[in-house]
């Protein structure tokens, strides 16, 4: 179990210190979407461009806690190249895993895995959440039921 969350570990402070798809771009083909959490203030934007009902581009920029970050950079990697449907039950699915909540385990979160640990550290849930949040706002247009 240590080595399981020593690898955990590993991949979020790899994300953390060399972030994937960060940078917002200027452009109108993207939809873009910021949540502040002012209670530890982590502030993650996440910009999402769809063709055809598949997400080509996925992107972040912000500051925050490692957790905040790295979760943000596993999120773009995971989001790219994937149907939206499939984006949509992925993104809900990590979340009801963070939120010690029933999840359907036959859903692949790849390297969003790592997030798992979060759930026993309710004020971290937030911290690992937010990005996740505004991709489903950016894509679908829809607040995430909490």
């Amino acid at each position: 179990m240590a080595e399981l969350d020593n690898l955990y570990k590993a991949v979020i402070l790899e994300h953390f210190k060399h972030p994937r798809n960060k940078g917002l771009l200027n452009d109108a083909t993207y939809k873009t979407h910021r949540i502040k959490n002012p209670s530890c203030g982590d502030d993650i934007t996440i910009q999402s461009k769809v063709e055809n009902h598949q997400i080509v581009d996925c992107r972040f920029e912000g500051v925050g806690c490692s957790i905040c970050l790295a979760s943000a950079s596993v999120l773009t990697e995971i989001a790219i190249g994937k149907e939206t449907s499939d984006a949509k039950k992925v993104a809900d699915n990590y979340l009801k895993m963070i939120r010690n909540e029933a999840f359907d385990e036959s859903i692949d979160l790849e390297e969003a895995e790592v997030f798992s640990g979060v759930k026993v550290f309710p004020a971290r849930i937030k911290c690992a959440s937010i990005a996740w949040q505004a991709f489903l706002k950016t894509v679908f247009d829809e607040d995430e039921k909490q």
